[in-house]
């Protein structure tokens, strides 16, 4: 008999400590995308206004692995937890980090990013801040 394993999902939100180009963000997002890979990690970032919003899901003790090595990255600062729940099933389970910003900062075609524009947000980036009721 199989065990399902027990999920978590972590959103939180957090300052960038610069202004990340096209390129520093390409870079972050491909280190990001193998590293959750190996971790068994799903999710989506949003990066606008400088301010990121992250939703990552997995086991649990991958999630809490990734979220110490979260809070000692000097990318970022400020880092507020938002909501952090067990769940039945990944809102992200294609994407090992899907990516929303503005569409200036897509110059290398990445795969998994979905554009915002200033006045709103896209569908994705709803999906990846929408807290459990």
């Amino acid at each position: 008999m199989f065990k399902l394993a027990v999920l978590e999902r972590l959103l939180y939100r957090s300052k960038a400590t610069n202004t990340l180009g096209s390129l520093h963000l390409f870079n972050m997002l491909s280190e990001a995308r193998a590293k959750n890979a190996r971790l068994g990690i799903t999710g989506h970032l949003l990066y606008t206004e400088e301010v990121f919003v992250q939703c990552i899901e997995g086991i649990p003790e991958a999630v809490e692995s990734l979220w110490k090595s979260l809070q000692r990255d000097h990318r970022h600062f400020d880092l507020e937890v938002l909501a952090r729940d067990r769940i039945d099933t990944r809102r992200f389970a294609d994407w090992s980090m899907a990516f929303s910003s503005y569409p200036s900062l897509n110059r290398f075609n990445m795969p998994g990013f979905f554009a915002v524009e200033k006045e709103g947000m896209n569908a994705e980036a709803e999906r990846c801040a929408q807290v459990e009721a």
